[in-house]
């Protein structure tokens, strides 16, 4: 399983990740010294509000088309105020582009701190027709070219555009509208936020944490620097600076956003009980149908990760319901499906996915999806999955993204092994994530250097967080350095907390634990 990252909020830019999450978080996650290891049980206060725990079980496609149609009876008025929400934001670009000024934070900063003018609040961009919105702002900027705000916010615009399309090229993009932007006006926070969002988005998350730095000492109260910088800190392995990050976040400026990084500190700290509670919290402060559908599908992985697929499937149906096209949920949908052990409908579901979202995650489970199905044909179609990873990693690296956490994970079970390995020990000399420890300890393993592997699957999981993949990566490492008791024990946690964790993972995690008995 990759690591969350950002570019899976509605929003908010994140590239490859968890089924992802990175934030979260590929990706959208894609979240990373020793302190990932350190696992300190600091306490996280939740905020205030926070909802009950969901149940457990099991569901089927059917039920889940059934549980999407009973949420839409329900939510006709939703899609009404989608539209109306549509119609808000074409009136504000307008009010923006004729000066008017609609600072993030406004209103929550000191008031003698000067602003440049906006363009429009990047969150209402993604409210509506973000194409239109480009074209918009593209136009007005050829007219008034010194406008700060509105470069910063075409930059934030051509990361969501990225994000939404995964296109690693328009990175590029972006990048020079921010720095445009910043030519203007060199310390406006929107454009300094804006970076920091982008940094975090090519997995430059040291560049990411300077940025939001830099963007808070301009604007305390600036959620997309606040984000950003618990984002930061997160992947680069640093969860107790995280976790403070968090609260400084939830205290300035709580929030969708907020809430939902603060749910997965305490998930990277074995906490599911708070997380769950955290993004019950999230979804009930959601007024948009975009933040609905993200914050509901936070909840579906949620419950998949520890292997409650009933619960997984409602809270995808319910992120579906408020946007029947949002890609995590139905990735997600697709790989609960799989695990439920309805594999032609996740078959179909994932290609639905990738065929409009190539990223690496989707990629190698559709693979694995048709390897698992073993038809005639299947094992050449999982061969054009790997392959299009490959091709999407090598436009990343052109367009300036650190890819090398998912060339370790994919090419580790799929591609070149000795890539992999020279990938996340690269990966490693960047961040101590509990992800690139993991990725590091089976690129060691799958070259045969399982007494080198073994202390990084072991730091891996000693933060506590609950991670099937990772739980039978450790498995296998142990029984291959001679701790039979231990590797079983790992394996039988692996199957226990998550049976259907990978299509192709979890046999073989069975067929280990049976060799070992």
């Amino acid at each position: 399983m990759s690591p969350r990252t950002n570019d899976d909020e509605a929003g908010e830019p994140r590239v490859s990740g968890e089924p992802d999450r990175t934030g979260k978080p590929d990706g959208t996650g894609g979240p990373a010294a020793g302190e990932a290891a350190s696992g300190d049980g600091a306490a996280i206060p939740a905020p205030a509000g926070a909802g009950a725990d969901s149940g457990s079980g099991s569901g089927s496609d059917s039920d889940s088309d059934e549980r999407v149609a009973a949420v839409r009876r329900f939510r006709t008025a939703g899609r009404r105020w989608r539209l109306a929400q549509l119609a808000t934001s074409v009136a504000l670009l307008a009010t923006a582009l004729t000066g008017g000024a609609m600072a993030l934070g406004t209103g929550r900063a000191p008031a003698s701190r000067p602003t440049a003018a906006v363009a429009v609040d990047p969150g209402v961009l993604s409210g509506g027709n973000l194409d239109a919105s480009i074209a918009a702002l593209q136009a007005h900027l050829r007219a008034q070219p010194r406008d700060s705000g509105g470069w910063a916010t075409l930059g934030l615009a051509y990361d969501e555009q990225a994000r939404t399309k995964g296109d690693p090229s328009r990175y590029k993009q972006a990048d020079g509208a921010l720095r445009r932007s910043l030519a203007l006006a060199p310390d406006n926070d929107q454009a300094l936020a804006g970076c920091a969002a982008l940094a975090a988005a090519r997995h430059d998350f040291q560049h990411a944490l300077s940025y939001a730095d830099r963007a808070l000492r301009q604007n305390p109260y600036s959620e997309r620097a606040l984000s950003s910088r618990v984002d930061a800190l997160v992947e680069l392995g640093r969860y107790s600076e995280a976790a403070e990050a968090a609260e400084t976040a939830d205290a300035r400026k709580p929030g969708v956003p907020v809430f939902t990084r603060y749910a997965y500190v305490h998930e990277l700290r074995g906490d599911v009980t708070t997380a769950r509670r955290v993004l019950k919290q999230a979804l009930s402060a959601a007024t948009s149908p975009g933040d609905t559908a993200y914050v509901a599908a936070q909840l579906g992985l949620l419950a998949w990760n520890q292997g409650d697929y009933k619960s997984a499937l409602t809270s995808y149906a319910r992120a579906l319901a408020a946007d029947d096209d949002y890609l995590p949920a139905l990735e997600g949908r697709a790989r609960a499906q799989a695990a439920t052990g309805d594999r032609d409908t996740a078959i179909k579901g994932m290609e639905a996915v990738v065929s409009r979202y190539p990223l690496p995650r989707p990629l190698v489970e559709l693979g694995e999806l048709y390897e698992a199905r073993g038809a005639a044909g299947d094992r050449a179609k999982a061969q054009r999955q790997y392959a299009l990873v490959d091709a999407w990693i090598a436009l990343a690296r052109a367009n300036g993204v650190d890819a090398d956490l998912d060339t370790a994970m994919a090419a580790a079970d799929h591609g070149d092994r000795a890539a992999a390995l020279r990938a996340a020990r690269a990966e490693w000399t960047r961040r101590h994530s509990v992800h690139t420890a993991d990725a590091l300890a089976w690129a060691l393993h799958v070259n045969g250097r399982d007494g080198e592997a073994l202390p990084y699957a072991r730091t891996a999981t000693a933060t506590g967080y609950r991670n099937a993949a990772f739980l039978y990566h450790r498995g296998v490492i142990e029984l291959a350095t001679g701790h039979r008791t231990a590797g079983r024990a790992s394996l039988t946690s692996a199957l226990k907390l998550n049976p259907g964790f990978s299509p192709l993972g979890a046999t073989r995690a069975r067929k280990a634990l049976e060799g070992a008995q």
